[in-house]
Parts: C-alpha cells; sequence; structure tokens
C-alpha cells in the first residue's frame, strides 16, 4: 500500500493505531529484561549459578530466533491478526509456568515458549511496511520504537525494586497482568493490514531463496545484527558486571542498566524526525559511527584506570543511541529491498538479528569471570559495533554499483 489508509481507534475493521503498535512492541521489550537484576537472587532461588541462571537471556533469544523465520511467512499468509493474537495467549499461558517453576530447568522451559511474544515485534514492523513506502516506514518504525524504548528504559528499575520488595516472582505477575491487557487492547484495536495471498504455506518458505540471494538484504540486516549484537551482549553481561564487579543492590543495577534505552529513545526520534530528509543509508552509518564511538571511549577510560560503573554505564547510553539509529532504519531498507515479502523479510531479517544477539549474550555470560571486570563485555560490544560500521559501508557500495 502507498496511500495510508484510515485509521480508528479500537476499530478493527481499520488498521491499528499507532498507540497500539508501541504497546505490542514495548511487551516484548519488557518481557526480556524486566526480570535482569533479578538473576543473581534467582539463582540463589533455584539452587544454581549465574550462568545457567543467564541462559534465560540467551535461550529466549534463540526460540526468539527460530520463530522469526516461521512467524513472517504464516502472517503473510494467513494475517497478522491472528498471529499476533494466537502469540499472545501463548505468551500468557507460559508466563504462569515461569511464576510458578519448581525447578529452574522447567523455568527456562517456559522462558523459551515464553518467546512467542516475539510476533508483536516482528509484525508490528511489518504492519507499518504494509502501510507506509520505505522511508515513511523508517520514521513509522522509528516513533513507534521511540515508544518502546521507554519500557527498556524503566523496565529493569521497576524490576529490581519489585524484586526487593516481592520477591522475583513478581516480575512475572507484571508480565502476565500487562498482557492480557496488550491482547485485549489488540482484540479490539488491530485490524488487518496484509494482502491476503492464494499461495500455499509450502510457496511462502519457497520464497525465502529471493530474499537470501539479494545482497542489500545482507547488508541491511547484518548492519541490525551487529548493531544490536552490542545490546545483546550487554543484556547477558550487565546484570553480572552491575552486582558482581561493581557491587550493586537490584535497583540500583536496574536503574543504570536502563542507560542504553534512554539513548536509544533519542536515536528513535531522531530517525522518526529526520530518516525521510536524511535518508535511510546516512542515518546508519552515522549511527554505527556513534555506538562504536561510545565504546571506543569506555575502553580507553577503563584501559586508564577510571574503572566506575558510571563510566561503564555512561557510555552504552551511546551503544542505544547509535541502535535507535541504525534499526529503524535498517530495518525498513531490509523490508524494501522485496516489498511484497514484508513478513518474510521482517521475521528473517530479525531471525538474523536475534539470533546473532543469542550467541553474544551467551558468549558474554560465559567470559565473565571474577578477575576479568567489564573488559570482555566492552570488548564485544565494540567488535561488533565495528562489524555494523563495515556492513553498512558494503551495502552502500553495493547500492552504488547495482540495485539488488
Amino acid at each position: 500500500m502507498t496511500d495510508t489508509p484510515l485509521v480508528r481507534f479500537l476499530d478493527n475493521r481499520t488498521p491499528p493505531h499507532i498507540f497500539t503498535l508501541i504497546v505490542l512492541t514495548g511487551i516484548g521489550a519488557l518481557s526480556l529484561n524486566v526480570f535482569l537484576p533479578s538473576l543473581p537472587q534467582m539463582a540463589l532461588h533455584f539452587e544454581t549459578d549465574y550462568r545457567l541462571m543467564q541462559l534465560s537471556v540467551a535461550l529466549y533469544l534463540a526460540v526468539n530466533a527460530s520463530l522469526q523465520i516461521v512467524i513472517g511467512p504464516i502472517s503473510d499468509r494467513f494475517g497478522r491478526r491472528p498471529v499476533l493474537l494466537t502469540a499472545l495467549g501463548i505468551f500468557l499461558v507460559a508466563t504462569l509456568g515461569c511464576i510458578y517453576a519448581p525447578t529452574v530447568e522447567v523455568f527456562l522451559a517456559c522462558r523459551m515458549v515464553q518467546a512467542v511474544i516475539v510476533a508483536t515485534l516482528v509484525l508490528g514492523r511489518a504492519i507499518v511496511r504494509d502501510i507506509h513506502p520505505q522511508d515513511q516506514a523508517a520514521s513509522q518504525i522509528g516513533y513507534v520504537t521511540m515508544g518502546m524504548a521507554v519500557v527498556p528504559m524503566i523496565g529493569p528499575a521497576i524490576g529490581g525494586l519489585l524484586q526487593e520488595a516481592f520477591g522475583w516472582q513478581s516480575n512475572f505477575w507484571l508480565l502476565l497482568i500487562l498482557g492480557a491487557m496488550v491482547m485485549a487492547l489488540a482484540w479490539r484495536d488491530l485490524g488487518e493490514t496484509a494482502r491476503a495471498k492464494s499461495t500455499s504455506f509450502r510457496a511462502q518458505f519457497a520464497e525465502y531463496p529471493e530474499l537470501l540471494g539479494a545482497r542489500r538484504f545482507w547488508g541491511y540486516s547484518l548492519a541490525a545484527a551487529f548493531a544490536s549484537g552490542a545490546f545483546f551482549a550487554y543484556l547477558g553481561g550487565a546484570p553480572y558486571v552491575g552486582s558482581e564487579v561493581f557491587g550493586l543492590t537490584p535497583s540500583t543495577v536496574g536503574f543504570f542498566f536502563g542507560a542504553p534505552a534512554l539513548g536509544y529513545f533519542f536515536g528513535n526520534w531522531i530517525s522518526g524526525r529526520f530518516s525521510v530528509r536524511v535518508g535511510i543509508n546516512r542515518m546508519i552509518l552515522w549511527g554505527t559511527l556513534l555506538s562504536a564511538g561510545g565504546l571506543v571511549m569506555s575502553l580507553i577510560l577503563f584501559t586508564l584506570g577510571f574503572k566506575t560503573h558510571w563510566v561503564f554505564f555512561g557510555f552504552t547510553t551511546f551503544v542505544g543511541l547509535g541502535n535507535g539509529m541504525v534499526l529503524p532504519n535498517a530495518i525498513s531498507g531490509s523490508l524494501s529491498v522485496r516489498p511484497h515479502l514484508a513478513g518474510t523479510a521482517s521475521g528473517l531479517g530479525g531471525a538474523i538479528m536475534i539470533g546473532g544477539g543469542a550467541a553474544l549474550s551467551a558468549l558474554a555470560g560465559a567470559l565473565l569471570t571474577g578477575g576479568n571486570g567489564a573488559f570482555p563485555l566492552i570488548w564485544i560490544m565494540l567488535v561488533t559495533s565495528l562489524l555494523a560500521v563495515g556492513s553498512i559501508i558494503y551495502t552502500i557500495r553495493r547500492e552504488a554499483r547495482v540495485t539488488a
């Protein structure tokens, strides 16, 4: 669609209101990070070590990535609305399982099922692309994810406070209540935006080679994957660094943990404000350079002996700022390489991004051991940020030569 259709709030005969898209993507972000300040205490509760407990992030991201491969084609075939509502229902059941899990194995299994909530992120982006052309889609995705950025900004802080007041299970009760409210909102407001297709489910998957053969799709997807990889490594390692390296309380970890989300909020505002005017490629390049630059400064200061939580968390704000500029534009670029495969591209691109994030999250948890401090985490984040710079430079040069 090139013309934006009429939108009426709480009318599921029209496309969803932007507020609904913000809320849908927000619940997915909250599910990922609200309980992170409680990880050390959850390890004590289940009588296991931090590395195993940290798999609640890595396994979640791994299943998240796998689901994105199938969610896109399913929604292209059957529609965005039924897939989203089904995913929300499964998420609520899995959240109850997390609350009452008797062992760490049962908890991790339920966390893996919770990953179905990724449908809200994948299809939220696809819905925007259903309605808007490329540059406008980048702008709208920027506004949607700017609102979503508020959730990870305040989520860990709320989670830390809930942990100290009521225990770690309270974080999942919060997810259950908010998830039910989001499902009710989606039921009322989420109109269908996908064009009806008569092709079979097998035919939908048969379209993957068309995407995989497009070099610009790979360029945009890898730029997004490497840029967000720094953040996913942060998710896996920052709770340990905050609690074990700097000795912070759960609520304080939660407060500082939101530093990248603060930058992400402003990065998304920049995307929403300037993507149409500046163009997606330059926005992505500037964003990757900002992320890498902030991490270089952090590494320099740590090497000079300024090893404080203010330095560590403060400079991660640049990672969030860069990601806020990179992700909406890279996602829009990947969806626009083959516009008729927007859902499939959203799922496949998301799988590439989240799959890499799962590996980096697990790597960060494994390398952060006593005596190494925050250095391994800073190095992992810096290397992935530099790879993001290389990916978008390749994409820009490729586009200058030939359109994929």
